[in-house]
């Protein structure tokens, strides 16, 4: 037996996985199983050199500000989200979510479309739901720098992690 003094031991319950692998085996599931076709959107990189193998990008900028990370479409309707992690056990900052992010999430759900954010709190290992009009309502209606966790306790819907489809966000879309 091995012993390690001065040392802390940290316990991962997600195992290496990110909230960005999590959506993606998920998203890999609901097109297989015909549930629903999302995708990851590319970020608009212009790219300006690459080495000579071209394998790597060396120097590069952003074409245009992206809008949420992933897009698609589930029961004829058109769907967007973003995917958002905090280190935070008390709160969600809004920092983390762009101006030009919320008046896209305001113009999806003008058309009738689905806009969310999944936000996870790495530290307490729980990953929420949050619906694009809540968080509009929230940002509007509250002077805050943040999101507390009380407010994704009580009003948020708790995506639990499984085996397949790893975190079944869809199921929570249909109770809204």
């Amino acid at each position: 037996m091995i012993t390690l003094r001065n040392s802390k031991v940290t316990f991962y319950g997600n195992r290496g996985m990110t909230l960005e692998e999590d959506i993606n085996l998920t998203n890999e599931y609901y097109s297989e199983m015909n549930i629903a076709l999302i995708y990851k959107k590319p970020i608009p990189i212009k790219v300006l050199k690459i080495n000579t193998s071209k394998t790597r990008i060396l120097d590069g900028y952003y074409e245009k500000k992206s809008t949420l990370d992933y897009s698609g479409i589930y029961k004829g309707r058109y769907i967007e989200f973003d995917a958002k992690e905090t280190n935070s056990k008390t709160s969600f900052p809004l920092s983390n979510i762009h101006k030009h992010q919320l008046e896209h999430i305001k113009r999806v759900l003008e058309f009738n479309g689905i806009a969310f954010l999944i936000v996870r709190f790495n530290l307490l290992n729980k990953t929420f739901l949050l619906d694009g009009n809540d968080l509009i309502n929230f940002v509007q209606s509250e002077d805050r720098k943040s999101i507390p966790i009380e407010y994704f306790n009580n009003n948020c819907k708790v995506i639990e992690l499984k085996y397949r489809p790893r975190i079944d966000y869809l199921k929570l879309i249909d109770i809204f």
